[in-house]
């Protein structure tokens, strides 16, 4: 069975290259149904998820930047606090790079289960049947709370494919969650 582009988007953008325009497109029947003839409906991780993760970069590596420029300078000499280019590059290279991985996540929901999209460089779909879900967690850390964001922590009977979606919406976690948990108790009594 083909399960179509996490990719496809319909927009005018560079192959390959997802956009967040799919977020807010809420999932039908139709869209879920097997056979119904249309590509699942793919959802965009929310911009808190990237505007966090620069700014734990830009703290960071903004210390690192003012170390590595300090020391050497104060010990060492004016010409070694040069160095400080060094972190302040990987700042900028991992500025680019948090995009196109905030980029690569989508999730969908199907009719029998959940697709997972994730990757730049080495692209990974994993496909969780609602059946083999045993449990789905909601998680937060202080961090993620000062964003208002929440992951959902996917269980299965094998291991191997057990799933997380970081940097959701806590109202569309939650959802997600009783969803999920929902669809799994149905497919799991039907065995």
């Amino acid at each position: 069975m083909e399960t179509g582009s996490p990719h496809d988007t319909g927009t005018a953008d560079a192959p390959g290259t997802p956009t967040p325009a799919t977020a807010d497109v809420p999932a039908t029947d139709a869209d879920a149904q097997p056979g119904a003839g249309t590509e699942p409906v793919w959802h965009a991780l929310p911009p808190g998820l990237l505007t966090m993760r620069r700014l734990l970069l830009v703290v960071w590596l903004g210390l690192l930047t003012l170390a590595t420029a300090l020391v050497p300078g104060l010990l060492a000499g004016p010409a070694w606090g040069a160095f400080a280019v060094l972190p302040l590059a990987l700042l900028l290279w991992g500025w680019v790079m948090l995009e196109r991985n905030w980029r690569s996540w989508r999730y969908a929901e199907r009719a029998d289960d959940l697709l997972i999209s994730r990757g730049v460089l080495w692209h990974e779909e994993t496909v969780v049947p609602y059946g083999r879900m045993q449990l789905v967690e909601v998680t937060s850390g202080p961090v993620e709370r000062h964003f208002g964001l929440a992951s959902v922590q996917l269980h299965t009977a094998a291991a191997a494919t057990d799933a997380t979606i970081p940097g959701l919406d806590p109202d569309e976690a939650e959802r997600l969650r009783d969803r999920l948990t929902e669809l799994g108790e149905a497919r799991s009594a039907g065995l």
